[in-house]
């Protein structure tokens, strides 16, 4: 009999160790999974779900990420929504706050799929020109500029400054600016 039990005690003991063990490993990777993701793989999770955004210079937006690209992300209004909220582009590096809505789930929504573009910032705002479409620019300092993308060069936009609710036409445009990537808080497409 009292060997059963010393036996008992012992594999109970050994057991215990066991999961202790599982339990540490478990913990271990998981934090080196954490330090080996970077925002952008972080962001591809969210794909499909509600996040809030705050930006350098007071920018804000709320929405559903859309999109992630290399060094920027998409919120686009969501589902419900009005119609006439736009969607808006984020530069990474105006990016101060991120804040995962709803229930807090982690992975893609259901029937989203887990994707990102490849391409980055530069070539975003270049549809976004080619479109010719009216954008409300916030910088860094919370300045914000309305008008068309004319021109995007490697590190700068181009923007011929007017009214969203014009269009552009040389009669219409107060200035012709120059933003840096770097100055960059948010895009929204405009009306």
């Amino acid at each position: 009999m009292r060997w059963d039990r010393l036996f008992e005690d012992l594999e109970a003991q050994l057991e215990a160790e066991r999961r202790l063990d599982l339990e540490l490993e478990v913990a271990d990777r998981t934090r080196r999974d954490r330090a080996t993701r970077g925002l952008q793989d972080r962001l591809v999770d969210l794909l499909g779900h509600d996040v809030d955004a705050r930006a350098a210079g007071g920018a804000r937006a709320s929405g559903v990420v859309a999109q992630v690209g290399q060094d920027w992300l998409l919120l686009e209004p969501p589902t419900g929504a009005p119609a006439v909220a736009p969607a808006s582009l984020v530069p990474f590096h105006a990016l101060r706050v991120l804040t995962p809505g709803g229930s807090g789930r982690r992975g893609p929504a259901d029937g989203v799929p887990q994707v990102s573009r490849r391409f980055g910032l530069g070539q975003a705002l270049r549809g976004l020109s080619r479109d010719r479409v009216a954008v409300r620019l916030q910088d860094v300092d919370g300045r914000v500029l309305t008008g068309t993308i004319d021109g995007v060069g490697a590190d700068l936009v181009e923007l011929s400054e007017h009214p969203l609710d014009v269009p552009r036409r040389r009669g219409h445009v107060v200035a012709v600016r120059w933003v840096p990537f770097a100055a960059l808080a948010m895009v929204t497409r405009g009306g």
